[in-house]
């Protein structure tokens, strides 16, 4: 029995028509999603497709990402991912060039099959390359169930309508870039405000594990502290809710990751650390759903104190960009470490001077009252001290305040 091929060609009026839809979706100004979403229905309408995809190129992670489709796919978009080259749609982006496969689609040499899209197995597909100044930036595949022979004027239609919403594409794009590094910048001003305000370190700290989360929509940020005489990271802060995260023990400098970024004073990037031999916490990674970490030292001085840590839930390659706007925080954090530490050296020293004043007035009644040495009078002070569980200054400040009574 042979497969029926049915046949797809779009007459002058239908090409006309589709071709005021595109005109409008270019003239709009949407949001990426709404854009992409626009173009699959007049895509659907167009072509009767039983499935529509589009990928576009991540310049970040270099690879292709889905990010629109005609059946639901809420878990899979944005978690879809070929590396260029990879499958149909991969190889129309490293050719430039579009693909027509009346049937058996899934036969194709370069055929890739992903489990989570069953659309993959329908028999025809047409990948056609959404390029911009000559240049691939996605891929629309259009698919059937049953057999298709696509005619020329329907591949020169998709190919020309790729072309003319790729301009409205690349400006979304842009757009979200622009959201994002004012997202970025806007998260480095509430650090610089929190460094230089007067709240607690352990506010600071928190504050700035929050932001950070935030701007790289990371799972887990944490902050770790250098314990110099263990040689140990500690956890200092974190957004986590996660118990199991927050107790976990410290990690030891030289057996780690973060020990690494530590003594290097270089940001380490690792796409994932359930596979990482050396992170030390395989398996809470596995129950915490953490794969990609970026590990940055805490400077300055040309001193590293500590370490920032972000994880991902789906595996990242971080961007240059993100590893410098997360050094800039690292920074900024070790100066709040180090201020808050000059806060309270000055507050010791300012005790001890005042405690040492009270000690010497109380020296100087001892010896005047009972004619004793100045080093006699010292011990006196400090037995008493300790017989009573007290402070030197708790005790001088007694023997000041008896003498108050006996004038």
């Amino acid at each position: 029995m042979k497969t029926s091929t049915k046949k797809l060609n779009i007459d002058q009026d239908q090409e006309i028509a589709i071709l005021r839809k595109v005109v409008e979706i270019t003239n709009s100004e949407l949001d990426l999603k709404s854009i992409l979403d626009n173009v699959v229905k007049v895509m659907t309408d167009m072509t009767k497709a039983d499935s529509v995809f589009i990928y576009l190129f991540d310049d970040n992670q270099q690879n292709l990402v889905l990010l629109a489709s005609k059946t639901p796919h809420k878990q899979e978009l944005g978690n879809v991912i070929l590396e260029v080259g990879e499958g149909i749609g991969g190889w129309v982006v490293s050719h430039n060039e579009p693909v027509a496969i009346e049937k058996n689609a899934y036969k194709d040499e370069r055929f890739k099959a992903i489990e989570v899209l069953p659309e993959d197995k329908y028999e025809a597909i047409l990948s056609v390359p959404v390029t911009y100044k000559h240049k691939p930036i996605g891929v629309v595949n259009i698919q059937h169930k049953k057999a298709h022979a696509y005619g020329d004027n329907t591949v020169d239609l998709i190919t020309l309508i790729a072309k003319q919403i790729s301009g409205v594409i690349r400006s979304a794009k842009l757009y979200e870039e622009t959201k994002t590094k004012a997202l970025q910048f806007d998260s480095i001003i509430k650090v610089s405000e929190s460094v230089t305000s007067e709240d607690y370190l352990d506010e600071i700290l928190n504050l700035i594990v929050v932001v950070t989360a935030e701007m790289l929509n990371s799972q887990i940020c944490s902050i770790m502290m250098h314990d110099k005489k263990k040689n140990e990271l500690a956890i200092m802060a974190t957004q986590s809710l996660s118990v199991t995260y927050k107790k976990k023990p410290n990690i030891k400098v030289n057996d780690s990751v973060s020990g690494q970024a530590l003594k290097t004073k270089k940001p380490i990037a690792i796409e994932n650390v359930q596979e990482e031999e050396k992170f030390a916490f395989k398996e809470l990674a596995v129950k915490e759903n953490l794969t990609s970490l970026l590990a940055v030292p805490m400077v300055i001085k040309d001193t590293a104190i500590g370490v920032i840590n972000v994880y991902t839930k789906k595996p990242h390659k971080f961007s240059p960009q993100e590893i410098d706007v997360l050094q800039i925080i690292a920074n900024q954090a070790a100066t709040a470490v180090e201020n808050t530490k000059l806060v309270e050296d000055a507050l010791k020293a300012k005790d001890a001077l005042e405690t040492r004043k009270v000690i010497d007035r109380a020296k100087g009644i001892l010896m005047s009252m009972n004619g004793m040495t100045e080093d006699a009078a010292y011990k006196l002070i400090h037995k008493k001290a300790m017989d009573s569980c007290k402070t030197m200054k708790e005790i001088a400040e007694s023997i000041l305040l008896m003498d108050e009574f006996r004038k």
